[in-house]
């Protein structure tokens, strides 16, 4: 490993839940002797030790170092578990006491004090794959949980958590075994036949790279729900952006007046897109003005606007489209725009301008106001976010660049492997080695043949405590 912390069976300790007040506060262990360890603290050492595993003990986190009469720390609950049946494989103990950060912080320093090493980013996990707990896509899939921020992309996560993923590679690796099973016999039973391609069926090998770009391909979506887009709300002054914004929020984020240029700065806030996590963007409107602050402020939208993976162009349905609405609109490279026709529960409301698609992919026509068209607004970005990608419901899909890394590899080597069976110009020696190769990215998927650095990368983006 590159992080030289982790250790295995060295007894460590972390805080798993967050340092702020709240119910319950849990302080976890996990290592050799851990349980006897603890109970150098603990009121009832006796039932401590004793539990049977998958139990809970209760009794008072004690500081030895204090005055018997004030020795009592909180009032606590003891969960035990006992290896191998634990997260970690491990011995393992997690104090649940009062969430307070004073007390969090107390028994956490008592642990330290007794002969616990502070836990490393991702230790617990690290200590699960080693000990043959999980594998490295489940264990992605629990910082994947931790990290979602919407009910979709949760449940990608846990799907992979429950070894969905696992166990498409398996199939992968079985088709590819069985193929190279094929081959062994042909080699040591060579038929008379001159071509490999009339001797050897193929279909096993074909299904193999089927299933490795379907795997592939998954990536461009399950991306888009973990880490999300940027969508931008832009317009001239009035246009209705802030009242969008709160809208699609569905709360009062934004001042909304009638005065012009009332938004100043820009507004970010995450939300829920139909499932896929969307940083909102409420800019300041566009025009020409004298106000150094404004002015500022109209320079950052059109910065943002630059950036945005959509761009939400709002116009007011009243008054239609401007030169100036024209203009900027032309100026957007290659940025898909939806064009916003705002305010069209208005009886002055203008008809949508015909699309010849210089201007923008998409039209919408909302009540920002009321709410009107905001859901069908929604429907449509996260159309154009999921544009090319593959996201069919029952498909298992990659946690990862380094897992998508890994499957490119396996592709490449089968895609050779079919490329020469095909031109039948070499040995089956050559195929098998590009078989060979693609069980080894396979196996780079799980871990099971998995180099430290990647170890190091993967364990330390998870949070202190998991």
């Amino acid at each position: 490993m590159t992080n030289t912390g982790y250790t295995p069976e060295e007894p460590i300790a972390a805080i798993a839940t967050a340092l702020a007040p709240g119910a319950i506060g849990i302080v976890r262990a996990s290592g050799k002797n851990c349980i006897e360890l603890a109970a150098k603290f603990f009121s009832r050492p006796k039932a401590l030790l004793s539990a049977a595993p998958n139990t809970i003990v209760y009794g008072w986190i004690k500081d030895p170092a204090r005055a018997e009469q004030d020795c009592r720390v909180d009032e606590v609950m003891a969960a035990v578990y006992r290896a191998p049946k634990s997260f970690t494989g491990e011995d393992m103990i997690e104090i649940f006491c009062h969430g307070g950060v004073s007390v969090v912080r107390a028994v956490f320093a008592l642990f330290l004090r007794n002969g616990f090493r502070r836990a490393e980013r991702g230790e617990f996990t690290f200590r699960a794959y080693i000990n043959g707990r999980t594998d490295l896509t489940r264990a992605e899939a629990v910082r994947e949980i931790i990290e979602s921020k919407t009910d979709i992309s949760r449940t990608k996560a846990a799907a992979r958590l429950s070894g969905t993923l696992t166990s498409e590679i398996a199939s992968v690796k079985k088709l590819v075994v069985d193929t190279l099973a094929s081959i062994e016999v042909e080699i040591e039973y060579p038929e008379d036949e001159e071509n490999i391609s009339d001797t050897f069926d193929p279909s096993d090998l074909n299904e193999a790279r089927q299933k490795l770009m379907r795997l592939s391909d998954s990536w461009k979506s399950e991306k888009l729900y973990q880490d999300g887009a940027r969508v931008v709300l832009c317009g001239k002054t009035n246009a209705g952006k802030s009242s969008l914004f709160n809208s699609l929020l569905k709360e009062d984020r934004a001042i909304v007046s009638d005065i012009e240029g009332t938004t100043r700065d820009w507004l970010e806030s995450w939300a829920d897109f139909d499932g896929i996590p969307v940083r909102l963007f409420d800019t300041a409107g566009l025009r020409s003005t004298s106000d150094e602050i404004e002015a500022k402020g109209v320079e950052l939208a059109k910065d943002l606007s630059s950036e945005a993976d959509v761009l939400l162009y709002l116009v007011d349905s009243r008054t239609g489209l401007s030169s100036d609405d024209t203009e900027f609109l032309k100026a957007q490279n290659d940025i898909p725009i939806i064009l916003v026709w705002n305010k069209c529960d208005s009886p002055q409301s203008k008809p949508v301008p015909k699309n010849d698609g210089s201007l923008y992919a998409e039209c919408a026509s909302v009540s920002a106001k009321r709410g009107d068209g905001v859901g069908e607004l929604a429907a449509l970005v996260r159309k154009i976010l999921l544009a090319g990608t593959s996201s069919q419901s029952g498909i298992t899909g990659l946690g990862s660049e380094r897992q998508k890394a890994s499957v490119n590899e396996a592709l490449e080597r089968v895609n050779h492997a079919l490329e020469i069976l095909s031109s039948g110009e070499y040995g089956l020696d050559a195929v098998v080695q590009d078989l060979e190769d693609s069980l080894d990215s396979l196996g780079e998927v799980t871990g099971e043949v998995t180099p430290d650095d990647i170890l190091g990368s993967v364990f330390s983006r998870f949070c202190v405590g998991k």
